[in-house]
């Protein structure tokens, strides 16, 4: 770890993805927080429903199904386990392939693929579980005279202090999709992660991507930034010295401005309810008429309220980009 004073871009990098970085634990991040695919397998359902509709949409009995930020496979797990359980649809090939930086871990099924960097060509479905938020980022800060400036960052303890005036792109990007005017405003400069995005896009020849994360547009953005650190399922100062997650809001407006194809933005709660996960409760008559039933229908929709819960995961933004057919192939190389 570097403990010199940085700023937060660079430090953040270290402290998740360097040798010793919180994201190479073995434990994962399961092991400190509890995502939408933690919650519920109904959530993998939905995945796998959502890939199923790629595969209408492409016309095609074979697809890709690319997991960006892959944890440990368990999103993978459970979508091919939810394909075949409901047999969305029959015959259908699922290549899978798990983009992450940690080592693979021991169990995964063999079929899945393990890589560090993104393929290309894949058509099919591309699907980012709280990964933009852990892309790092600069973070600005308004000096005393309105000036946005870069905030330096200690990694020992996580002491910050202003440096200098933020130029070029990145002051580009503040004005256009976080202007900061008032002294002691801040922002977390998304460039990187619009620039993430964009290259997660353009490794789809067809098919949807989909970013599910923390979230805020424009219009909304909170005054003083949203970074934090997590550590065993408790939110903790934001220190990078790889001892914590360390997590902001996405900008997911800009990302959906900086990838080509169409972009649709919406929240967990209305996208899971369009691909059948609504949190609704069975008839009581079941409950008389099918009581085994009842109590399994009244536990999947107790866990599908908590997937679409106002106020915690269904506020989850959705960022979906819908890429026209290409004529390139899928080449894992």
């Amino acid at each position: 770890m570097t403990y010199d004073w940085c700023r937060w871009q660079e430090a953040a990098e270290t402290a998740l993805y360097g040798e010793e970085g919180f994201y190479r634990r073995p434990e994962g991040p399961a092991g400190h927080f509890r995502t939408s695919v933690h919650a519920s397998p109904l959530f993998a359902t939905a995945v796998a429903r959502l890939l199923a509709g790629t595969a209408r949409e492409l016309g095609a009995d074979s697809v890709d199904l690319v997991d960006v930020g892959a944890g440990r496979g368990e999103l993978l797990t459970g979508v091919l386990a939810a394909l075949r359980d409901e047999a969305l649809v029959p015959g259908l090939t699922v290549r899978a392939c798990a983009v992450e930086i940690a080592p693979r871990p021991p169990g995964l099924d063999p079929a899945v693929e393990w890589r560090a960097e993104l393929p290309r060509g894949v058509r099919g479905l591309l699907f980012a579980n709280e990964w933009l938020d852990n892309v790092p980022t600069d973070v600005a800060e308004a000096d005393a005279d309105g000036v946005p400036r870069y905030v330096l960052v200690r990694g020992a303890d996580g002491a910050e202090r202003l440096g200098d005036p933020v130029t070029g792109a990145d002051a580009r990007w503040l004005n256009r999709w976080w202007p900061l005017s008032r002294p002691g405003d801040r922002a977390e400069i998304g460039r990187p992660r619009d620039e993430a995005w964009a290259r997660a896009v353009a490794s789809l020849a067809g098919g949807t991507a989909v970013a599910v994360d923390y979230a805020h547009v424009r219009a909304s953005r909170p005054p003083f930034g949203t970074l934090t650190g997590f550590r065993e399922g408790r939110e903790v100062p934001p220190v990078p010295d790889g001892s914590c997650d360390l997590t902001s809001h996405v900008a997911l407006d800009a990302c959906a401005a900086a990838a080509e194809g169409t972009a649709e933005l919406l929240d967990q709660r209305t996208a899971l309810r369009e691909l059948g996960i609504s949190g609704e409760r069975p008839p009581l008559a079941q409950a008389s008429a099918d009581p085994a039933g009842y109590v399994r229908a009244l536990a999947s929709a107790g866990q599908a309220a908590e997937l679409t819960a106002r106020g915690g995961l269904g506020d989850f933004g959705w960022l979906r980009h819908r890429v026209p057919e290409r004529e390139e192939g899928y080449c894992p190389a």
